[in-house]
């Protein structure tokens, strides 16, 4: 329940040892590589090269495997259902990964697959540009001169073309006198196909008169043969592209059979890159590469066990510099655990700081449960998780927080009576005015909830300074730890006994008088001393500043009644839809009981989304918000270790 430590270590591998090694470290995962321009060694010994230029091949090999996958993908058959969508990485054996991945002739298919990509789009072109010829040959059909005798003649010239349908008379009627004549051939959408004859020397004349009327010129050049011929010649032509078009599918479809196959080698080299790219960037001499990087402390002696298996390796501890950035990894316990998405989604801590997830893991839950407030929406929210938790690849953090937060939802709706809002008094008889609240309904006592939102906000915002103040102890900052949070909690809690005492709120008058003395001495130490550098002057002003801070956490604490909001909208609106659904059950003919499901499936389904992921934001507001500033910096750099990563298939470990 802490940040993991952390060693620095230094391998020292042989040139010939460097590549098995990577990929032992690879497949264990434990060890973070730094490149020449993090390690330390590179700065102490700036005559150190890199290892190796960039591995090129690969890359290309990469770039080829992606687009063959993406082409057999097309022709593959569809992987059907639920399970692939929550599951969508193939489940394979390590016996299959090594089969497939050791088979050099695998790498044929990716030649096959493009020389079919290139056949493909080349015969989908060629049959795209014979339909669109034939498209242009449809409006000539009739025409029986040959193509090639359209256009000049000694004293004249024949043009084809088309012309808007409305255009056509006025055309007609104006050529004749420039000496010329249009003939219809036929018609064409809203323009018809004509031939236009006129003489060479209207030609200027004939030409203006075609372009206002918006003539099309169409050439048939360099075809040969009467319209019919040719669209006779062109349709073969395209039924012979269509044919091999389909063959040349039936092929993908059988070659996409080993798209697994591909998916495998690509994941194989994707891992074989950043092995390489590791390498080629690590700090390097002519014979040797040094590998520096960082560890667990509880995995060092894995990692030692790994190099110890090669020979010409060592491995060494090092000291890391003061200034050195450490990466960070947090651990907990199991039921803490998935609550570390939250603290990942906000920024690791730094390796100095206090890992913030087990203190965050009850208040989130709680606060989450309290947004909701009904134990119908908990029991529904943890069904789902269980299905995603058990049909789901991958991380599985998320599902089980928001499974124990509903889990503590359920109890929370039980102790306010929310099950499905009313439903129960609603539509079971003789349950109209009993009370299901073990202990308070929400909509009959507000002012309870009120209390108890800011009572908690107070609680949390407590806890976060009381986390700064032991952490700052436990490093021996005992001035920060004493100057900036003992004083504020001191205070706080002293204004908190005045104002009971003053509205006699379970504490006697005389205690509250007592507190003013108590919150006027750390008030004049926040002043004099919670800003301890530069001049007097200058502290005296920050230190005011501070005090008027308190107004803040005022601020903070009302943030809290966000909880109240919404788990009373929450009730409301599951209110208003078993009201609706009762109308609409009275609905005759046997419509109602439809109606009345289809209302309360639909508006508690939305009610439960809407408002759960309101919970989720809201909760997680007050964390970022108002929590995590009373203890957490943050900004701490993630601990990235050399690990094998799948982006198509998911490996099975065996038993052994």
């Amino acid at each position: 329940m802490a940040i993991a430590r952390m060693a620095k270590v230094i391998i020292v591998s042989h040139c010939v040892d460097a590549s098995d090694l990577l990929e032992a470290l690879q497949r264990e995962g434990i060890c973070q590589i730094l490149n020449a321009d993090e390690a330390t060694v590179s700065k102490d010994m700036p005559e150190l090269r890199t290892a190796a230029e960039q591995p090129r091949d690969i890359e290309e090999l990469l770039t080829r495997l992606q687009k063959s996958i993406a082409f057999l993908r097309n022709y593959a058959e569809p992987r059907k259902g639920l399970a692939n969508v929550l599951a969508p990485r193939v489940v394979i054996d390590e016996q299959s990964y090594e089969k497939v991945t050791s088979d050099e002739q695998i790498l044929k298919i990716v030649d096959e697959s493009e020389q079919l990509d290139a056949s493909i789009e080349k015969a989908k072109s060629e049959s795209e540009s014979l339909g669109a010829a034939l498209d242009e040959l449809g409006p000539w059909e009739p025409l029986q001169t040959p193509v090639e005798e359209i256009g000049q003649l000694a004293r004249t010239i024949c043009q084809a073309g088309l012309i808007p349908t409305g255009q056509f008379r006025q055309v007609q009627e104006n050529i004749g006198e420039l000496g010329g004549a249009i003939q219809q051939i036929a018609s064409a959408s809203n323009r018809y196909a004509c031939l236009v004859a006129y003489l060479k020397e209207n030609v200027s004349d004939v030409q203006k008169l075609l372009r206002s009327a918006e003539f099309e010129q169409v050439s048939f050049v360099p075809k040969t043969g009467t319209v019919g011929e040719l669209i006779r010649e062109h349709t073969e032509k395209l039924n012979d592209k269509q044919q091999q078009l389909q063959s040349h599918i039936e092929t993908a479809a059988a070659l996409a059979k080993n798209l697994l196959k591909l998916e495998i080698l690509h994941d194989h080299y994707e891992n074989l890159l950043e092995r390489e790219q590791t390498r080629g960037t690590a700090p390097a001499t002519q014979r040797t590469v040094l590998l520096e990087g960082w560890v667990k402390e509880n995995d060092y002696k894995r990692l030692e066990k790994t190099v110890s298996r090669f020979a010409a390796s060592s491995l060494s501890r090092v000291e890391p510099a003061e200034d050195e950035d450490i990466p960070v990894e947090i651990e907990n316990k199991n039921y803490v655990r998935p609550f570390e998405v939250i603290t990942r989604l906000y920024g690791m801590p730094q390796h100095f700081e206090v890992d913030p997830t087990v203190f965050l893991a009850p208040f989130f839950a709680l606060f989450f449960a309290l947004c909701l407030t009904d134990a119908g929406y908990g029991l529904v929210i943890i069904a789902l998780m269980a299905l995603l938790i058990k049909k789901i690849q991958g991380d599985k953090k998320l599902m089980w927080m928001l499974g124990i937060c509903s889990a503590v939802t359920v109890v929370a709706g039980a102790l306010t009576g929310g099950w499905f809002g009313n439903a129960i008094q609603q539509f079971i008889p003789g349950m109209e005015d009993k009370k299901l609240a073990l202990w308070f309904d929400p909509l009959d006592k507000p002012m309870i909830f009120f209390v108890l939102s800011l009572a908690l906000g107070y609680f949390q915002i407590l806890t976060g300074l009381a986390i700064a103040f032991g952490h700052n102890l436990k490093r021996k900052d005992y001035v920060a730890a004493v100057c900036d949070q003992l004083t504020w909690l001191v205070m706080l809690n002293s204004i908190v006994l005045i104002l009971a005492g003053k509205f006699g709120v379970a504490v006697p008058g005389w205690v509250g008088k007592m507190c003013t003395i108590t919150a006027l001495i750390p008030a004049a130490a926040i002043l004099l001393f919670s800003h301890r550098e530069g001049g007097w002057v200058g502290r005296i002003g920050m230190g005011l500043y501070n005090l008027f801070s308190t107004i803040f956490y005022l601020g903070d604490v009302l943030s809290y009644l966000r909880l109240m909001a919404l788990g009373m909208v929450t009730a409301g609106l599951a209110m208003a839809i078993n009201v609706v659904a009762k109308f609409a059950g009275d609905i005759p003919y046997g419509i109602g009981f439809v109606a009345m499901m289809l209302v309360l499936i639909g508006g508690h389904g939305f009610n439960m989304a809407i408002n759960g992921l309101g919970a989720f934001v809201h909760t997680l507001r007050l964390q970022y918000v108002e929590f995590f500033p009373k203890f957490l910096i943050g900004g701490g750099k993630s601990f990235e270790p050399l690990s094998k990563e799948y982006k198509h298939i998911y490996i099975a470990k065996s038993e052994t």
